[in-house]
């Protein structure tokens, strides 16, 4: 792969991030992303965004990074490759919302370029609510539907399944959420270019604010109680066991001395772990709990 290639990709995920940051700056209404730049000692860095304390967003970060070097030989193992050097950019977010009627989310778009010459994209979105809304979960999935059936007809079927099988916890038997769209390694075949993965990937991030925020906006003035508060600690906490515990991303920036403050970003400022929590039956947080499994058909659900 020529390096222009790369260039272009970097490029355009920078003003990725900085076109999202407007968009959940004015769905907030008040708060500002706060900038930190920062290098990485083995080649590249990143600027990490945060927002805190805002009209809508209790916590959010929209992180874009470019690093480069030889990754550790753990890491390479993982990766299956023969050659440990590497290019890697990408933009990274996750939005922590104050209301607990306004889901939390997740969605990444990367790309990565190994040693040898290899190249493949990565990404997707997913929603995690603390209520479910079985509409706006509906419109989620539709939105993402007609985004991958732009590209190929094949794509959200397989990566809404990757999505409900990657965003699992085994040791609580329940999703993260209600899953969305997650892929990896996509590389080149004869038939699908890798400039045709780089459009499919833009269509996916160009699909995030107007979706997400279109949720928000549903959601973030009404009421909540304060037991409504605390089932939205409690779901926070498993989206930190997930996150520490299973997501290979964290587990590999952490591995190839990343930012730690840019990888832990994913973390909520607030959430709570009650010994052996169980829901009133037939409350809305039993509801709810009911929707974080795998293969729900959201699109054509009664």
């Amino acid at each position: 792969m020529e390096i222009v290639m790369s260039d272009t990709i970097q490029k355009w995920f920078k003003s990725f991030q900085e076109r999202l940051c407007k968009d959940l700056e004015t769905c907030d209404g008040e708060a500002r992303f706060q900038e930190d730049y920062w290098e990485r000692p083995g080649g590249g860095g990143g600027a990490a965004r945060v927002i805190q304390n805002g009209a809508v967003f209790e916590k959010g970060g929209v992180n874009f990074s470019a690093v480069e070097g030889v990754l550790p030989p753990k890491a390479a193992a993982a990766l299956h490759l023969p050659d440990p050097h590497f290019f890697a950019t990408g933009v990274s977010v996750v939005i922590h919302p104050r209301n607990p009627h306004v889901p939390i989310t997740h969605m990444n778009v990367r790309y990565f370029e190994a040693g040898n010459g290899e190249a493949w994209f990565g990404g997707g979105i997913d929603l995690t609510p603390i209520y479910v809304n079985r509409d706006q979960v509906r419109f989620f999935h539709q939105q993402l539907k007609n985004t991958c059936e732009r590209f190929h007809p094949l794509y959200y079927p397989e990566f809404k399944k990757w999505a409900d099988d990657y965003f699992y916890i085994p040791h609580r038997e329940e999703t993260r959420g209600v899953g969305g769209i997650f892929f990896d390694r996509l590389t080149p075949t004869p038939e699908i270019t890798l400039e045709d993965r780089f459009a499919f990937v833009q269509g996916v991030a160009d699909t995030f604010a107007p979706t997400y925020t279109t949720i928000v906006n549903e959601n973030k003035n009404k009421d909540f109680s304060s037991q409504e508060k605390e089932w939205q600690l409690i779901r926070r906490g498993r989206y930190v066991e997930f996150n520490l515990v299973n997501d290979r991303g964290t587990k590999f920036g952490l591995e190839t001395n990343g930012r730690t403050e840019s990888i832990l970003m994913s973390l909520p400022p607030l959430a709570s772990w009650h010994y052996s929590h169980e829901p009133q039956e037939g409350s809305a947080e039993a509801q709810a709990l009911a929707c974080f499994k795998k293969d729900i058909d959201w699109v054509n659900l009664p």
